[in-house]
């Protein structure tokens, strides 16, 4: 009789569980959801954008983008961590994810507790560039500049970014050459920086240096990929360029807080993979210069375990810092 009992309890449960799994699906999203990313301009809000209207189009919900600048991705990491786990707080984060955890000291989140790891979105490499007016051409130019004892200065996003981290590790590890980095806050500040040649070289994302280099504005010098890329296929990869060894493919993914209902990570992933696969989604993202790359959770968690491994070495290597 106990047994009959327990087996009518354990039964009871299981549709008790099945059903509060099927009520969230269904009733997810009933309000707006919110993707905070980093800083406008950053390769994660542009992403994120063209992910959240496609989102907001197909859920007939609005889908916000919440931009926090500053720290590099540390502000908007750090607003999802501590968020309500019920699917509205969705981080929209790129490899800065990776590097974050080895340049501040104290965090404010556990990136493998609090977080949990839902698609990949996109990848695009990162790309170093020269204001034209420099002369300088190819990545040996500018090593080689640097080596006569005449100052070159590289531009980055700022400090801990991985094109900064990139073009550390390229040119004072792989090239041996003193560069002096000049840091902006963010994208567009950079990009108007390489413009007016207040520094000779930028270290950047991909995609906002493609209409740079399109118009003749700026000049790439290399991309950060194994291969070319199909945006500007006129630009040599770091290996290409006389420094092979060090490749950093930059992506773009989302996270929510841990504790989120598995309905609604399975709900985001679906929605993220169907946007990723429609004609129009992912031509926009090669004209800038991205390649989208939805998969499953498990591949992005793995990627996100070994990107965390790759820019821990490449942090002390470089022996980078927050200033």
């Amino acid at each position: 009789m106990q047994r009959h009992t327990f087996l009518r309890q354990l039964a009871a449960a299981a549709v008790l569980a099945a059903g509060t799994t099927l009520a969230w699906s269904q009733a997810y999203p009933s309000k707006p959801v919110r993707f905070v990313t980093a800083s406008t301009g950053s390769p994660q809000d542009v992403v994120g954008r063209l992910f959240a209207q496609k989102l907001a189009e197909s859920w007939g919900q609005g889908v916000v983008v919440d931009n926090r600048a500053g720290a590099g991705s540390l502000l908007s990491i750090q607003a999802v961590a501590k968020a309500p786990a019920d699917g509205y707080t969705v981080l929209v984060s790129s490899t800065a994810f990776a590097v974050t955890p080895y340049l501040y000291q104290n965090l404010g989140y556990d990136a493998d507790k609090d977080l949990v790891p839902v698609v990949l979105l996109a990848t695009a490499p990162n790309i170093i560039l020269a204001n034209p007016a420099s002369g300088l051409r190819t990545l040996k130019d500018v090593v080689e500049r640097a080596r006569q004892g005449k100052t070159v200065r590289y531009g980055s996003p700022g400090f801990g970014t991985t094109p900064q981290l990139s073009a550390e590790y390229l040119f004072k590890v792989l090239g041996k050459a003193d560069v002096t980095h000049v840091p902006y806050k963010g994208i567009p500040p950079l990009m108007q920086a390489a413009i007016a040649g207040e520094v000779e070289v930028a270290a950047a994302a991909l995609p906002p240096a493609v209409p740079q280099i399109k118009s003749g504005r700026l000049v790439g010098l290399a991309v950060t990929s194994a291969s070319r890329n199909s945006a500007i296929p006129d630009v040599p990869t770091i290996a290409e360029a006389g420094f092979p060894g060090f490749e950093d493919d930059s992506w773009v993914g989302l996270w929510v807080p841990a504790g989120t209902p598995a309905a609604v990570i399975t709900r985001l992933r679906e929605e993220m993979a169907r946007i990723a696969a429609l004609p129009d989604t992912r031509e926009r993202l090669r004209n800038i210069g991205f390649d989208a790359a939805v998969g499953s959770g498990e591949a992005f968690s793995a990627l996100v375990q070994k990107e965390l491994r790759k820019w821990a070495q490449v942090v002390k290597e470089t022996g980078a810092k927050v200033e």
